[in-house]
């Protein structure tokens, strides 16, 4: 079977579907608000017990919002088939889809028609049934006093209900409050990690020059201690040359202080050479002819 064929199928099926819910739901807005009358107090608080679950669970606005949805659903098939039929293998085929195209035009038509209605009849029900509820109230007896019971009930539910609504709103602030939380305390966590990894990173970087410092001050300290040795031995090697030089000076001043004595004791006696021979001395010490006895020696160091 064609593909196209199969989509026309298959959007039939839908239609009958998406018709038959839209309906139902329309009869049900059409019937909320009506209340059956009954022959006893059981049966009336039965169906006042029924009817608290059925406006519950079936209320007027989640009924409305059912038939809007069938609706849509409807005019979306009807655009879909709208494509669908000029896609047809054979012209009878394309005419029978035309066809029944207007005819589900008819039939959306009707249900909107239905709907609105629908809503009219739904207003005017449930201002009967409160007329008639607040006859009942304002009356005598027995019934009258089991429909105030019933509501007083009702009321006490409604009470209930809106507490307990109340409660899971707060659980749900709570709720929202403690994610909150918990993502910013997340978000802490991971900028700490951010922090405590360039913190590590850094430490590494700080590892790395406090050792390269450490063994600079490893080679200042040896070269500390090789300057001092050379210091201290120069220091010796320059008292031993100073005590050289010293000890080479105090000595030629000696000699020269002897040679000086000796020459001045020789002039003092210059008649006599007894003990002492003259020639001698004037050859290897004396100063010669021209040379004053009174001019100093110089050192030649």
């Amino acid at each position: 079977m064609d593909k196209v064929v199969e989509e026309f199928e298959k959007a039939k099926k839908e239609w009958d579907d998406a018709y038959a819910n839209t309906k139902n739901h329309i009869e049900s807005i059409h019937n909320y608000g009506i209340n059956k009358k009954s022959s006893s107090i059981e049966e009336e608080e039965e169906q006042q017990q029924q009817s608290t679950n059925n406006n519950n669970s079936n209320s007027l606005p989640r009924l409305n919002g059912l038939a809007q949805d069938g609706l849509a659903l409807l005019n979306s098939l009807l655009f879909r088939l709208d494509l669908i039929a000029p896609q047809l293998p054979t012209d009878d085929q394309i005419q029978s889809a035309q066809q029944l195209l207007q005819s589900w035009k008819n039939q959306a038509h009707a249900l909107r028609m239905s709907f609105r209605n629908a809503n009219l009849q739904a207003k005017a029900n449930m201002k009967k049934t409160a007329q008639e509820e607040r006859e009942l109230l304002l009356g005598g007896g027995e019934e009258s006093t089991v429909r105030r019971r019933n509501l007083q009930t009702k009321a006490g539910m409604t009470s209930a209900a809106e507490s307990i609504t109340d409660s899971l709103r707060r659980t749900r602030q709570l709720m929202v409050q403690e994610v909150e939380r918990s993502t910013n305390t997340l978000a802490t966590f991971e900028e700490s990690t951010g922090i405590l990894t360039k913190a590590e990173s850094e430490y590494k970087g700080h590892r790395s020059l406090l050792s390269r410092t450490r063994n600079l001050l490893s080679t200042m300290q040896r070269q500390d201690v090789l300057d001092r040795v050379i210091m201290i031995v120069g220091f010796v090697l320059f008292s031993c040359a100073v005590l050289y030089v010293v000890s080479k000076r105090i000595g030629l001043l000696t000699l020269q202080r002897q040679v000086t004595a000796a020459i001045k004791a020789g002039m003092a006696k210059p008649g006599g050479n007894e003990g002492v021979n003259l020639g001698q001395v004037y050859d290897n010490v004396g100063p010669s002819a021209g040379v004053p006895l009174e001019r100093p020696m110089h050192d030649e160091l």
